[in-house]
């Protein structure tokens, strides 16, 4: 079948009455990333283009090409996709590495959610496992890493080998994990050290060979680094009893701390560590705070080229004699050196614990090696015959391959159990959130919190209106907001509050051992009930509109309607509305003034020539922010934002009543009039189930089902039945993927978090 299909959903997941972090989303592999099978993919391009493409390797021109993906389920066929080599080294290998772009010829343009798959050749790997070991590993240590699979590549119907399908890291990665895009994403490849270059922000773009070291990929048009300048000064200049507080609003240090124990207990030496290359740096505008992704793990769990031995290394003394300032600094500090080896000794009791990794290695070795067997490029680069691939599983072959890939895991999990010391930490603090719905409606915190102990509590230490400190307990235990039980996030709810109040709060925790942390050194402060007395909102917006409204020159063109939700006239036109929370300015508003009460429609289509109604962008079906931002005095704060996913054709999302906080969907959309009360729960034009917010981030689950539901767990066992078709609720079951099914016999899939 073709890619262009009807899509139906939508779900909001982040706006102005979330305060501070969550944790990251893991997305589902979905049909793309399935690994209980080998896909095959076929790519169809011109063969003189080919030709070219492996005549000049340094190139990164894409050539159109077709391509089809069938697992035994799915069977897609693409048209006009780019193609073209990826990699570094291995460009210059006979087994190459391939990029494929969806939207180079299509902006915009996704298969499966992605713009871009990497097709990795792995010709380093005899056992073709490493890179997809890592990937599942990071995965289970609830780090945001890149999903995986084994598949089968053809290229003009001819067999080009067993590959890794690795999603590509960039704005469609961290939305799917973070629920923003907006912030700097910086690749980070050779020498990317973070060694501090002075206070000048353009140091940093310095060129490594025909790139940047730091290379930006996200706001290029911007090109600003003051935010990796700050980063790398903090590193460099913060003093040792500041940096704790200094490093926690600046950097997510407590999921670096698990890479860093990834890192050491697999040998990925080619990470920043120690060869200072292959991460990226994303800065969370949801959390104002740098985030860590691993990139590039195929030298990995012994694969050695500087005659090293990777197994028995010091865990401590890891790293080269260089300076890598941020693995060395943590080191340094005796609480975080703890909680690096409470991660490390996770990773040896779990995910690297050889009675538990044999029997998975062992499983895709056998689903694998059908397709190893055939590989014409298997044996090119280093000579490797199919015997060699069944004997590197248990075995040296020799040269860079120094170790079999179980007497690695082996010979590492007893070296490093032998150096470990055994923590002895502070509990564990992060993702601290505060979530509150206005005037009258109750404030509820969550925190994740954990120890290499149990902890004899966790609370919220808050002062309202400055007065004096309370003390909030929070639990884990399933029935507290808390999410699942054991689940090591800890929540409670407090009443709300009748008039605008300014509440300031932090997480303490303390185990059974004493030791105790607080959380972050700064009180998070939030105003409950309290507007700017001029407020422009964003009210209502329609991002797939195709016959809804027509703009002055008869175009069905998305749009955003502007709402004066104060009793004062708003001038605009110092004011800017973006859809990218990393670039305010990148729209600046009419200069007209807007009543109380009166609304503006503004058309997202990408051709400002047409008036000065009209965006330079378009909002984007699948998913992504609006904010309004203020003027260049304010320092373009933001005065209001959404982050809206997958949308429906002629649908519109806006606020229940103008001006209020809760959303819903309007199958009658209301665009520059106020809004309806009837919106969602009252579609009568469907003809599917679409189910919101998915995934689900709060107690409860709305449907437009007109039948009954049940709902499934991935294993099948039935949760829960339900007559309501308007909502149920599933605060109390454990975050993952269910299956809900109506008496009609429609099934869809959910995620709870």
């Amino acid at each position: 079948m073709k890619l262009y299909g009807k899509i139906l959903g939508a779900f909001l997941v982040a706006f102005s009455a979330i305060h501070c972090l969550a944790q990251p989303a893991s997305p589902e592999p979905g049909e793309l990333y399935r690994d209980d099978v080998v896909p095959r993919i076929d790519i169809l391009i011109n063969p003189d283009s080919l030709e070219w493409i492996y005549e000049n390797v340094e190139s990164d021109h894409e050539f159109s090409a077709t391509f089809i993906f069938n697992n035994g389920t799915v069977n897609d066929t693409v048209d006009e996709i780019g193609f073209r080599l990826r990699g570094n080294t291995s460009r210059y290998s006979k087994k190459k590495s391939f990029k494929v772009s969806f939207n180079t010829f299509h902006s915009g343009r996704k298969y499966n959610g992605v713009e871009k798959m990497n097709l990795n050749g792995e010709h380093n790997d005899p056992s073709v496992i490493r890179s997809k070991l890592c990937w599942d590993m990071l995965a289970a240590m609830s780090v945001p890493a890149p999903r995986s699979n084994h598949v089968e590549v053809y290229i003009n119907g001819s067999y080009y080998g067993l590959y890794i399908n690795v999603e590509h890291i960039d704005e469609e990665f961290v939305h799917s994990r973070y629920g923003n895009n907006g912030g700097n994403l910086y690749k980070c490849l050779y020498p990317a050290d973070l060694t501090y270059l002075g206070s000048d922000p353009d140091n940093y773009k310095f060129m490594a060979g025909d790139r940047r070291a730091y290379e930006l990929t996200i706001n290029e048009e911007i090109d600003d680094y003051t935010d990796l300048r700050d980063f790398i000064q903090m590193l460099h200049s913060a003093p040792d009893n500041e940096f704790k507080c200094r490093i926690d609003q600046l950097f997510n240090v407590y999921d670096y701390l698990k890479i860093m124990a990834f890192d050491v207990i697999t040998a990925n030496w080619d990470g920043y560590i120690y060869n200072k290359n292959n991460f990226y740096l994303y800065h969370n505008t949801q959390t104002g705070k740098f985030e860590y992704i691993p990139y590039d793990l195929d030298n990995t769990f012994g694969i050695d080229w500087f005659n090293i031995d990777w197994g028995t290394r010091n865990i401590y003394q890891w790293g080269p004699s260089e300076s890598r300032p941020l693995f060395n600094r943590l080191m340094a500090i005796a609480e975080y050196r703890n909680q690096y080896s409470f991660y490390v000794k996770y990773m040896l009791d779990s995910v690297f614990n050889p009675d538990l990794l044999f029997p998975r290695i062992e499983e895709v070795k056998q689903r694998i090696i059908p397709y190893i067997v055939d590989d014409p490029y298997y044996p090119q680069d280093y000579g490797y015959t199919f015997a060699d691939f069944l004997n590197s599983y248990n075995q040296s072959l020799g040269g860079h391959v120094k170790y079999g890939l179980k007497p690695y895991i082996q010979t590492r999990h007893d070296a490093a159990l032998i150096q470990l010391v055994l923590p002895d930490m502070v509990p564990v603090i992060n993702y601290i959130q505060v979530t509150e719905s206005g005037l009258n409606m109750p404030v509820i915190f969550h925190a994740f919190a954990e120890d290499d102990v149990e902890l004899s509590y966790v609370r919220v230490i808050l002062s309202v209106e400055g007065g004096d400190q309370q003390e909030l307990e929070l639990y884990d235990d399933g029935i507290h907001d808390d999410k699942a039980p054991g689940d090591r996030i800890w929540g409670n709810r407090m009443d709300g509050f009748s008039e605008a109040t300014t509440i300031s709060c932090q997480i303490a925790a303390m185990d059974n051992a004493m030791h105790s942390s607080i959380l972050p050194c700064i009180p998070l402060v939030i105003e409950i009930g309290k507007l700017p007395s001029q407020r422009v909102m964003i009210n209502e917006f329609m991002a797939a509109n195709q016959s809804t409204i027509m703009d002055e020159y008869g175009q069905a063109d998305d749009w955003i309607e502007l709402y004066n939700a104060s009793d004062e006239q708003i001038w605009l036109g110092d004011m800017y509305l973006s859809d990218n929370m990393g670039n305010p300015t990148k729209w600046m508003l009419p200069g007209r003034t807007l009543l109380p009460g009166e609304f503006l429609l503004i058309w997202a289509d990408d051709t400002p020539a047409q008036g000065d109604t009209h965006t330079n962008y378009k909002l984007a079906k699948e998913g992504e922010e609006i904010g309004i931002f203020g003027n260049e005095a304010s320092g373009y704060a933001l005065v209001d934002s959404v982050t809206f996913g997958l949308q429906n054709d002629d649908i519109s999302f806006g606020r229940v009543v103008d001006g209020a906080q809760e959303w819903k969907f309007f199958d009658i959309s209301t665009p520059g009039e106020p809004n309806s009360a009837t919106g969602y729960s009252e579609l009568s034009a469907m003809d599917d189930l679409v189910i919101y917010p998915n995934p689900c981030y709060g107690d409860l689950l709305y449907l437009n089902a007109i039948d009954d539901i049940s709902l499934y767990d991935i294993y099948g066992r039935l949760i829960l039945e339900s007559n309501d078709a308007v909502r149920i609720e599933v605060g109390n079951l454990s975050p993952g993927m269910y299956i809900i099914k109506t008496s009609a016999g429609i099934f869809r899939k959910i995620v709870i978090q």
